[in-house]
């Protein structure tokens, strides 16, 4: 691969710190004048309510309510061979499990039972792929965990990689995967430093053209400060940025992935999903009515039961991203089906990992306040809510 496009390496090198160089003389003017009519955009975006999703005419899929049911979970951990350690809360000591038994009921309907023996069959033959980060892993697993417990004598075969893990069931000929891109657009090392191409998709985009079935996710990594930031500069109209607005970099970062979908997916073979913003809850303050007293955690941790509403009402402050997601899905030639998810996991405060996660040592565990893991979600739970949606719009 040319380094930056340019001759040489010893060129690319001059040319990226001579650019690097005047960075701090230019970046915020450069900014501004790339972001003013964005900024605009999105401060419109704020006065509006949250866009309410109703892709069948007389069934609104992601607005309802959380209601008990026994019937829940759908699988057993202990009983699927591919939960990651940091999912697996029942695995690492989580003590309840009334988190497990809540079902989605959308307004004016229910979910159809999903069927993993009848998915594999209707699927025959065919792949699905997950790209994006690790919420899109999270669904992945959860997705094989709820087929794998349908047929649990089936031959099956797991192959992990960097990016790209494959599960198979052999017998139905069905690959699931997931491929690890969690910005969707390029990111390289030069001259070891990272640096995240706005302008350009993953250089592996073209694995995931073969795929029958295409769910994508972004959305966190855009968010990530200090050390946990997955970048040293930004290239966006071959200049280079240590940083810039946030949602400005997701929102081109998302039109670069659109065209390329528009562009390359062909859309009479391949279905394109994309999942919508999944919500993490780090403020008790969202969920308590901005009361303090009492309060004796920072997160999630010590929730054991979802917030008990109607969803039409978002139960704290609208992600931002999510504004971006859907006006850029909006846009596309071909829109992807977004899966739209967003409220109805902000009700579930209850289903993450919290410090019950294998990622955790006891020292960790003992301080939840820092420790809690508030963004991925405990295996069963939540993303099997996600895959009975995804399940749905796939064939029904």
């Amino acid at each position: 691969m040319a380094l930056l496009h340019f001759q040489s390496p010893f060129a690319a090198f001059q040319h990226l710190f001579a650019l690097l160089f005047l960075l701090s003389l230019h970046h915020h003017k450069a900014s501004c004048a790339l972001l003013l009519s964005l900024r605009h955009h999105h401060n419109t975006l704020r006065q509006q309510r949250p866009m309410i999703h109703a892709n069948q005419t007389n069934c609104a899929l992601f607005v309802g309510t959380w209601i008990q049911d026994d019937s829940y979970p759908l699988y057993q951990s202990s009983n699927c061979p591919i939960i990651d350690p940091q999912f697996n809360c029942k695995m690492f000591g989580r003590p309840d499990s009334e988190y497990l038994r809540y079902r989605w009921r959308p307004l004016n309907c229910d979910l159809p039972r999903f069927n993993g023996e009848e998915f594999l069959l209707q699927m025959k033959g065919k792949t699905v792929m997950f790209v994006g980060d690790s919420l899109g892993r999270n669904q992945w697993q959860s997705l094989i965990c709820m087929i794998y417990t349908a047929v649990p004598q089936t031959q099956t075969q797991l192959v992990r990689g960097e990016p790209l893990s494959t599960f198979r069931f052999l017998d139905y000929g069905v690959t699931i995967s997931f491929y690890r891109a969690p910005y969707l657009v390029e990111i390289d090392v030069v001259q070891g430093k990272r640096i995240l191409r706005l302008e350009e998709v993953d250089g592996n985009g073209d694995l995931w053209r073969n795929a029958d079935v295409l769910s994508f996710n972004t959305g966190h990594w855009w968010e990530h400060q200090g050390s946990l930031q997955g970048w040293d500069y930004i290239e966006l109209g071959s200049k280079y940025y240590p940083d810039m607005d946030r949602l400005a970099a997701l929102e081109r970062g998302m039109r670069t992935w659109a065209n390329w979908v528009d562009s390359n997916i062909d859309r009479s073979r391949t279905k394109v999903f994309f999942l919508g913003i999944s919500p993490s809850h780090t403020n008790p303050n969202e969920w308590n009515s901005g009361l303090t007293a009492g309060l004796t955690t920072k997160n999630c941790y010590g929730e054991t039961a979802p917030i008990m509403s109607t969803g039409t009402t978002y139960p704290g402050v609208y992600p931002e991203q999510m504004r971006v997601v859907d006006m850029v899905i909006r846009e596309m030639s071909n829109p992807a089906y977004l899966l739209d998810i967003t409220m109805l996991s902000a009700f579930r405060k209850d289903a993450h990992p919290s410090i019950y996660s294998g990622d955790l040592n006891p020292q960790q565990r003992a301080k939840p306040d820092y420790s809690a893991d508030c963004s991925h979600w405990c295996l069963p739970g939540l993303p099997d809510t996600w895959n009975e949606l995804f399940y749905t719009a796939l064939f029904y």
